[in-house]
């Protein structure tokens, strides 16, 4: 470890902070006004009413028919690509299970991807089908988070906000205008932005290499913005092409956690008490930091495999030399610790204890900054389970920002909190024993076990990013994983919008002499401990039997 690699982290961790306000105070500007400029004339067009409240099952069957029908509009997409426009390449139809796999990912924000995008997807593919659904996942997510905020911080009120008008104000006023500059950034440093299918370049040797290119740069601002995670090139973040720079990484990891910050200071600005925001990204920056620090330190580390070589140093295994150690560790993490999933570095390729990070990162829920908008509201979940404990060492009801917690609160956040491990667990435990599922990993043994927990990990945490050892693109894998990943995103979605709704309708009870703090330092351990004794004792033993058997090995000295 050196100290450059920590004053980067350092300075990572200190702009995200700063930046958490500002942006926390413009989406709590979407949240809360009445009308925004020109959206009356569009929502007249579309025929909503703005002004009319939904409960939350309304509120639900409006944001799962937008999704369902986002499956099928992507899939018809990919099904199409050969007679559609924008095809320079001449890409046939995607197969089948393929298209579906790709369709229910990017809707679900996983972005999960069993293809290589320059030489599978047209250019119209990528941006009607792909770029749009990066939008309107991102969408989805902060307003679900906008729902779960109306919950707590509204009165005996019957609904929790309009769907529609929440998912159009988000991409209107919020994510295209930040990406509208984002993608002028890139382009400025050196991202493609064209329709052209490619070109070709003389080597030094003097051969004939032909470079694939198309519209990068719109893709990529929100790739990163909407915690997508999506590349445009097969390689994703590691292409020069999406990636040219120490300038457009810095700037890439920046977006993937700005939002996700800034949300947790809209929902402490929309409850009345700020500081219950900077509590929530407090603790969420303990878990990052933790993360960063075990997987820094286990890739400076290096292998000791490779040291008995002769090979001294860090594992600069599956890394860009451009941008080493330090910074593929802390990239890894910010990818993982949000439903991003892009990458600079092959996991598959970091020592056992330092792909872990990832591994735990998204089996805590995605919380630790988060996707936007499924971050605050997976941590919100775990909030409501730690104020239920800290009510029982109180002894009185547990209350929560003046709402009190019972029984209706504490069923739906279970089922919230069980549903990722049941698909995590169950799908990678039948990967693990049919022939099928064996035939997937490259490698055997733990870490071979590994690469198929990795796989659905990434998948029902609709994170996206992979081992790369596995190989996905096969019937058994692109329905098990797009099962994966629809439960996993909806599964959780539909629970939260009923606590919504529950906490919405309830008065606020104002805080006595016996109600728990929840805006110290203690509160903050608490609600830190809670997500990791939870995620530890949920996913212990598979880690034991994946990389922590995996470093056991390497620490012997011995290879799969």
């Amino acid at each position: 470890m050196t100290l450059a690699g920590w004053s980067m982290i350092l300075l990572f961790t200190a702009l995200i902070v700063a930046l958490a306000k500002p942006t926390g105070d413009w989406m709590y500007a979407l949240y809360a006004r009445d009308s925004l400029p020109g959206e009356r004339a569009l929502f007249r067009l579309i025929g909503v009413d703005p002004k009319a409240e939904q409960s939350w099952v309304g509120y639900a069957v409006s944001l799962m028919a937008f999704n369902l029908l986002g499956i099928a509009f992507l899939f018809a997409v990919l099904k199409l690509q050969a007679v559609l426009p924008l095809n320079p390449q001449g890409f046939p139809a995607v197969e089948n299970l393929l298209a579906f796999n790709t369709a229910v990912s990017f809707v679900t924000n996983t972005n999960w991807q069993n293809y290589g995008g320059e030489s599978t997807l047209s250019h119209l593919s990528q941006m009607l089908g792909l770029t749009v659904q990066n939008f309107l996942s991102a969408a989805t997510g902060i307003a679900v988070a906008f729902a779960i905020i109306r919950g707590f911080a509204r009165r005996q009120a019957t609904g929790i906000g309009n769907f529609w008008v929440d998912v159009t104000r988000v991409t209107l006023y919020l994510l295209l205008p930040i990406c509208l500059v984002l993608a002028l950034a890139y382009v400025t440093l050196g991202v493609p932005q064209t329709f052209a299918a490619s070109m070709t370049a003389t080597t030094v040797e003097g051969a004939k290499q032909v470079i694939a290119l198309g519209p990068v740069a719109s893709q990529l601002a929100i790739k990163m913005l909407g915690t997508n995670g999506g590349g445009f090139f097969n390689a994703n973040s590691a292409h020069p092409f999406e990636n040219p720079s120490a300038i457009s990484n810095f700037i890439q990891m920046l977006s993937i956690f700005v939002l996700g910050a800034g949300l947790t200071l809209t929902f402490g600005k929309a409850v009345g008490n700020v500081r219950q925001g900077w509590v929530i990204l407090a603790a969420m920056l303990l878990l990052f930091a933790g993360g960063v620090a075990v997987a820094y330190g286990a890739e400076a580390a290096g292998n000791p495999v490779h040291h008995a070589l002769g090979v001294a140093g860090g594992n600069m295994e599956g890394k860009e030399v451009r941008f080493g150690v330090a910074t593929s560790a802390l990239f890894a993490t910010v990818t993982t610790a949000t439903s991003t999933g892009a990458v600079i570095a092959a996991h598959d390729s970091f020592t056992p204890l330092g792909g872990m990070i990832p591994l735990f990162n998204m089996q805590l829920g995605e919380l630790v900054i988060g996707g936007v908008g499924s971050g605050l509201y997976a941590v919100l979940i775990y909030a409501i389970l730690a104020v239920f404990i800290a009510g029982l060492m109180v002894g009185r009801t547990p209350e929560y920002v003046g709402k009190k917690i019972e029984a209706r609160e504490m069923k739906l956040s279970v089922i919230a909190i069980f549903v990722p491990p049941l698909m995590i667990l169950g799908l990678a435990a039948i990967a693990s024993v049919v022939p099928a599922g064996l035939a997937g990993p490259l490698a055997k043994g733990p870490h071979g076990f590994s690469e198929i927990l990795y796989a659905f990990t990434s998948a029902a945490a609709n994170n996206g990013s992979a081992f790369g050892g596995l190989t996905g693109n096969t019937p058994f894998y692109n329905l098990l994983l797009a099962l994966g990943m629809f439960v996993g995103r909806f599964g959780v979605i539909l629970p939260v919008l009923g606590i919504a709704g529950g906490l919405a309708a309830k008065r606020v009870i104002p805080s006595g002499a016996g109600s728990f703090p929840t805006t110290g330092a203690l509160w903050i351990g608490l609600l830190a401990a809670v997500i990791l004794i939870v995620g530890g004792l949920t996913f212990l033993p598979a880690l034991v039997l994946g990389p922590i058997a995996d470093q056991a090995q390497v620490a012997a000295g011995t290879l799969n």
